[in-house]
């Protein structure tokens, strides 16, 4: 991704977009919670929800940037066996899904390297 003025204001958008989204759907969410987790997929849902909306929040103010951009390429990482999961679970689901679900893996790299590059350009 460019560094441009706007990358943190839409990487924080799309961090507080996910973390809303947590809030109102949370079943869609749910299901790709791995069950090896302790407690229940809805405690990891709404807390991987709002720790999307803390991200947001870093991301979007200019003093917390760097960590929070940083932070948020953890978080990328840290869902990616969430993301694995859907897409194991999706075997047996349509051509157009399991398409889909697979599609959404490789997607993880460039959020990633876009959390990276807006920490890498944030002041500090």
């Amino acid at each position: 991704m460019p560094r441009t003025p706007s990358s943190p204001v839409l990487l924080a958008g799309l961090l507080a977009t996910a973390g809303v989204a947590h809030a109102v759907a949370p079943k869609q969410f749910d299901a790709i919670v791995p069950s090896a987790l302790p407690g229940t997929a809805r405690q990891w849902t709404y807390a991987s929800g709002a720790a999307e909306l803390v991200l947001a929040a870093g991301v979007a103010h200019p003093r917390t940037r760097r960590v929070a951009a940083l932070a948020a390429a953890a978080f990328f990482v840290g869902v990616f066996p969430a993301n694995v999961k859907m897409a194991v679970d999706a075997r047996r689901s349509s051509p157009a899904t399991r398409a889909v679900t697979l599609a959404r893996l490789p997607l993880q790299v460039p959020l990633v390297l876009w959390a990276r590059n807006v920490s890498r350009g944030a002041a500090g």
